[in-house]
């Protein structure tokens, strides 16, 4: 569906957690292209003419659930930039029930295949996304992320406007302050 008003939804990653990825994406995006903050989208073009209709199946879906920690995996090259990989079971499974809501409205890239990452590089030369993503890949190590609710901006021509915090329940026995990159991977020893 065509829209005069793109709407973006984003997951709403912990301040402390999504820091370093800004941090990276400030030093590894094309300065004059950095409009933007680290982010991850789960919705590229949602119709603004139906923006109340859209923050109601948010709050539906998102309002029903807890706070999660999500697995930063790997990186992916995206052959003009770089990203984290996201692996989560929670954020799929909140994106396939909201996918299926806003199916009448969702364009091409929407309906894709979808894998949550995080962006710190784009718009470069493949060989400048090489380097970048030898020298993250030497230092990756495994990490969480602290994922509080969803985002829901408008498109601006660049930047983006916020309109919308939908907030998860907190996550029972939740982990406080940051360690590294997003948070340690939790013990798995009893």
């Amino acid at each position: 569906m065509k829209t005069l008003q793109p709407l973006i939804l984003t997951a709403r990653i912990a301040e402390a957690d999504l820091a370093p990825f800004d941090q990276l994406r400030q030093r590894h995006f094309p300065r004059d292209r950095v409009v933007l903050p680290a982010h991850l989208t789960m919705f590229h073009r949602l119709p603004g003419e139906y923006r109340h209709q859209v923050r109601d199946l948010i709050a539906a879906a998102a309002g029903a659930r807890h706070a999660f920690e999500a697995p930063v995996t790997g990186l992916r090259h995206l052959g003009g930039g770089v990203a984290f990989v996201i692996e989560s079971v929670e954020l799929e499974g909140l994106r396939a029930e909201l996918r299926k809501a806003f199916a009448p409205w969702l364009g091409g890239q929407d309906m894709q295949k979808w894998q949550a990452h995080i962006t710190i590089q784009n718009k470069v030369t493949r060989l400048v996304a090489n380097e970048t993503y030898e020298c993250l890949s030497a230092g990756l190590k495994p990490t969480v992320i602290h994922v509080e609710g969803v985002d829901l901006r408008t498109y601006k021509g660049g930047p983006w406007e916020h309109e919308q915090t939908v907030l998860f329940a907190p996550q029972a026995g939740s982990l406080t302050g940051a360690t590294g990159f997003g948070r340690s991977s939790p013990s798995r020893n009893p």
